[in-house]
């Protein structure tokens, strides 16, 4: 009789679960904000942010010189940096204040000024310099001007050491080579682009913050809507806290399968963005990752009083997150406190995990911390959400047992 029972009661919690399950997936399909956040932004964020950096990096960034010089040499040095893909140069200006007022209309982001002594210190053996001033407002302006004009100097100085050693008959064979040759190139990053770095950070945070939206979404949805202000509906088949979480973790799993196939597999092949994981690693990473942003958005849900709440809570979050991950400024100068804070969000391991994973072709021996902290993060956040649920419950029993009386 006691085993038949027990199995009786496991075939009901099953049950309900699947029941639980399907309200849920009936809910969310019902509900168009609820949509909007799961759906319609999962579809055009990543694609809007992906076309916006598809150029990678700012080629033609115009530039103004102010040449002192008037020489031949000076003229060389302009022509050479004009040359380069980076850099365009707008003009010639008598003077720095001409300059400066094209800066001031945005004409220009970038001003180089050559010292009127620039040909004769060269020919004399004297170190000279130019020097570069950059409208600060877009790092990436000063970026391809410093790279281009130290790229072009570099060249006109072995060029010159050649040409002034070989007056001395001696070193001229010393000079005609290169001691040490070497290449520039940058790893994992071959255009030194912005959107190599960038997209796949934002393509990872974009489905926490869909998902902790969404999820929060219903729950204040359901709090206004229920008489008892209660996260779970006065229905005997949610009477049981792990069936009412796993229920409701199922049906959001399922949904974030095809969002997480189109995030961070079909947009970044559409627009060529690095992919050196391969299919099961990345979907092996990927699966505490979901279950802890949806554990913590069903944590979370329970202090939500209203439809509108989530949007003022967490909306702001979603940019210093960016910054807090590592990505945009690295996690060493961080202070302790936002390190810590960091480490309690899985958009933080998930972004470094899947960053090592996807544009470096790490395997997932390489990224044992990320992936243990978010398999810890998944089981914190699974008993905090049991513990909402559980105080929801007990609410419930509260305001029907008072009703009764």
């Amino acid at each position: 009789m006691k085993l038949k029972f027990f199995r009786k009661k496991i075939k009901k919690g099953i049950q309900d679960t699947f029941y639980i399950w399907n309200t849920e997936l009936n809910t969310i399909f019902s509900d168009s904000a609820v949509m909007i956040f799961f759906f319609l932004v999962p579809l055009v964020y990543p694609l809007i942010y992906s076309f916006i950096y598809n150029q990678e990096v700012v080629r033609e960034a115009p530039l103004a010189v102010v040449d002192d010089s008037h020489t031949s040499l000076s003229r060389d040095f302009v022509r050479r940096i004009d040359a380069t893909p980076d850099v365009k140069v707008l003009g010639y200006y008598a003077n720095m204040e001409e300059a400066k007022e094209m800066i001031n209309t945005k004409k220009v982001y970038g001003i180089l000024h050559i010292p009127k002594a620039f040909s004769k210190d060269i020919h004399q053996g004297r170190q000279t310099s130019v020097e570069l001033f950059s409208d600060m407002s877009c790092l990436l302006y000063y970026k391809s001007f410093l790279l281009s004009s130290t790229e072009v100097s570099l060249d006109m100085a072995k060029e010159i050491r050649v040409q002034l050693n070989l007056m001395s008959e001696e070193a001229s064979q010393q000079t005609m080579q290169e001691p040490i040759r070497y290449e520039s190139l940058t790893m994992f990053n071959p255009q030194n682009g912005f959107a190599g770095f960038l997209v796949p950070s934002i393509l990872i945070l974009v489905i926490q913050q869909t998902l902790l939206l969404g999820i929060c979404l219903l729950g204040g949805t359901m709090r206004e809507h229920d008489k008892y202000g209660g996260l779970i509906p006065n229905n005997r088949r949610y009477h049981g806290i792990f069936r009412v979480v796993f229920g409701k973790s199922l049906a959001y799993v399922l949904v974030y399968i095809v969002v997480c196939f189109w995030t961070l597999i079909v947009v970044p092949a559409l627009f060529h963005l690095p992919q050196l994981a391969s299919f099961g690693t990345m979907v092996v990473f990927l699966l505490p990752f979901l279950f802890s942003c949806i554990f913590l958005s069903m944590t979370l849900s329970g202090f939500m009083t209203s439809r509108e709440s989530p949007m003022l809570v967490f909306v702001f979050t979603s940019v210093i997150l960016v910054f807090i991950s590592g990505i945009s400024w690295p996690m060493s100068a961080i202070p302790w406190f936002w390190k810590t804070v960091a480490y309690a969000i899985p958009s933080t391991p998930g972004i470094q995990g899947f960053v090592r994973i996807n544009t470096m072709g790490a395997t997932l021996h390489e990224v044992v911390l990320e992936y243990t902290i978010l398999w810890i993060q998944t089981g914190v956040y699974f008993f905090t959400a049991c513990a909402v649920y559980r105080r929801q419950l007990q609410l419930m029993y509260q305001h029907i047992k008072f009703c009764k009386n």
